[in-house]
This record gives C-alpha cells, sequence and structure tokens, in this order.
C-alpha cells in the first residue's frame, strides 16, 4: 500500500505549480512526443469498377487568386461567395490534380499525366507529386503500357517528360485524340491564337509532343474504344478535341469527366459559369449541361481530374445547376 503523507503531499503540489508555471520539472508524460511531421500521407486510392481495378493519384493542388478574370460571366464577390459557401477560403481557388491508373489485367494505363516532375521542386511541392505518390502505390513507372491523354493542356500532358525531359513512362504507347493532336499542332491554328494563354499552350505542346513522345504516340477517336473497356467520349469546349472516358465493365461503369468542369464546388454548382481557361466557353458550358444531365439521370458514377481528392462522386440536379456527392471512402477494394 502507498502512504500519502503530508510532506509527499506538499512536494506533489509544489511540482505541479512549477509545470504550470513553465518550470523543468513537467513530468515526461507531459512533453510532446515528437515534432510535426508537416507532411500529408502517400495519396493514393483504389476502388472497382467490375473486375477493373482504378487506382486515384493524387498530382497535388495548385492555388490561385480569385480575380476579376476568373470567371468571365460572374463577378468576383459571386465567387466568392461560393467559395465561401463551401467553407472555403474566399479570394484563392485550390485546383487539385488528380491523373488515374486503369489496370484492367491486360493493361496498365495511365489517364492524363498530371504536372510533370519538375513542377515539384517550381511550386516547392505543391504540384509534380504525380511520381512518389506512384510509388507509393506500388506502381513501378515502367511497368504502364499506356498514357491515355484527354487534351493538351500542360496538367494532362507535362508528366509525359521527367525533369531532365527523358521519358517518364519509356514503355508506355501514348494514346491522343485524333481531333486534339490536329489542331494544337497546326501552325495555322497557332497563328490564331486569341490570347496569351492559348499561344503559350501552343508552345508548350511544341516543347511536349516532340522527339521521343511523338514516336510513341497514337491518336484515337472518338466513340471507339481507346483500349479494352476505355471507350473515348467527344467532350469539346474546354478545348477543341477535349475527350472523356468511360470505363466500364460487366453493370459498372465509371465516367472518366478529366476538364467538363473544374473543381465541383465552383463549376458544378454553377454550371453556366464560363472559366477564363475553357477555350469556348460556351460550347464549355453547352457540353458540361449534357453531360451532367446524363450523369444524374443515369446515376453514373463520376472521376473528376480537378474534383479534391479521391475525385469520385455522383451527381444530382438542383433547381439552378447540379451537386457533387462524394462516393464514400471505402476500407477495403
Amino acid at each position: 500500500m502507498i502512504e500519502l503523507t503530508r510532506r509527499s503531499a506538499l512536494a506533489g503540489a509544489a511540482m505541479t505549480t512549477m509545470a504550470a508555471a513553465g518550470g523543468g520539472l513537467a513530468p515526461e508524460w507531459a512533453r510532446a512526443a515528437a515534432a510535426p511531421a508537416a507532411a500529408q500521407a502517400p495519396g493514393f486510392y483504389r476502388y472497382k469498377v467490375g473486375s477493373i481495378e482504378i487506382t486515384v493519384i493524387t498530382d497535388g493542388a495548385n492555388r490561385l487568386p480569385v480575380t476579376d478574370e476568373f470567371v468571365l460571366n460572374a463577378k468576383k464577390e459571386e465567387v466568392n461567395a461560393a467559395l465561401a459557401e463551401a467553407f472555403m477560403e474566399p479570394g484563392v481557388f485550390v485546383g487539385p490534380y488528380n491523373p488515374i491508373v486503369i489496370n484492367t489485367g491486360a493493361k496498365l494505363a495511365l489517364v492524363d499525366t498530371g504536372t510533370g516532375e519538375a513542377a515539384y521542386k517550381a511550386s516547392k511541392g505543391q504540384t509534380g507529386q504525380f511520381l512518389a505518390n506512384l510509388a507509393a502505390a506500388g506502381i513501378d513507372a515502367n511497368a504502364i503500357d499506356t498514357v491515355i491523354i484527354s487534351h493538351y493542356h500542360g496538367d494532362h500532358i507535362n508528366g509525359l517528360l521527367k525533369a531532365d525531359n527523358s521519358l517518364t513512362f519509356p514503355n508506355a504507347e501514348i494514346l491522343v485524340p485524333a481531333a486534339e493532336h490536329a489542331y494544337w499542332t497546326n501552325e495555322s491554328e497557332m497563328s490564331r491564337a486569341a490570347t496569351k494563354r492559348i499561344a503559350d499552350n501552343f508552345k508548350n505542346v511544341q516543347r511536349v509532343i516532340s522527339g521521343e513522345v511523338l514516336k510513341r504516340l497514337r491518336t484515337y477517336e472518338a466513340d471507339k474504344e481507346v483500349i479494352s473497356g476505355v471507350t473515348a467520349v467527344s467532350t469539346p469546349g474546354h478545348t477543341p478535341g477535349h475527350t472523356s472516358h468511360v470505363v466500364a465493365s460487366g453493370n459498372a461503369k465509371v465516367y472518366v469527366q478529366a476538364d467538363v468542369t473544374h473543381a465541383p464546388f465552383l463549376f458544378v454548382r454553377h454550371p453556366g459559369w464560363h472559366a477564363f481557361y475553357d477555350h469556348e466557353p460556351v460550347q464549355a458550358e453547352a457540353t458540361r449541361r449534357k453531360v451532367y444531365d446524363m450523369l444524374a439521370a443515369e446515376r453514373m458514377r463520376v472521376q473528376g481530374f480537378h474534383y479534391p481528392f479521391p475525385a469520385i462522386a455522383h451527381i444530382e440536379k438542383t433547381a439552378t445547376g447540379y451537386r457533387e456527392l462524394p462516393v464514400a471512402w471505402s476500407p477495403v477494394i
């Protein structure tokens, strides 16, 4: 039996007082066990579409200021109000990047590449995370045998090249939409670029879609299977040849929409808003409404490149547009 004496009680009280006052006699268990980690866990998530396994790999997220030009047909105050309604910081747009790897059993295919290895250093780790997270997911970049590109914006093609401009996926065939390739490799179209953003994208396409990448490149058409189980769907507007994909196995499907919408908390809930990065904003809106009417009617899952990770949701129609309902996280595949 432990006997509590008056002397030991007074000593304990004194130690407690010293600890509260910042003295050096605080018990060992009261101290912090470790310094803050200051880093997220590797970002990957898997789910099944019938017998097909999909792995979502985060490439990080970009942060952009919300300016008067961010949405062409809405005021900055309206955009900030929408961000606040979604419990996000007004004045700042956070845009995630989420490529996916499709394992059909016969093919290991990557859909879009993220911003590229060089972006990691340039962004101080905010973006360019794809290769590290791919490795963490247990997938070797050398094992990717097919890369499917949805469109030719930098966050979808720059990852074809490593920081030293060598091939990121040296054993992969690169499949690109025929209409998209025809537009961005046409010098006459380049000479007619309507904005500096479009002109700069032409230059980036010339940089990336060349050399060893071009040797491995093959175009594909809409409404046909790109690989077994993955069908291309023409969804123009964001870019002239922008293409989405339906992954199907048995009775299960998921609509891999690329950039039919960007971040859902703005452009799913406000489908009439025209983002500054849409090539043909009116056409992009028409495509968006057509696709999202279908997704809501068919209750089909959608995989959004710029949705918050792991970027998979169902869609419901609302009085003013649509609303994304994230698919519940599953602890098993």
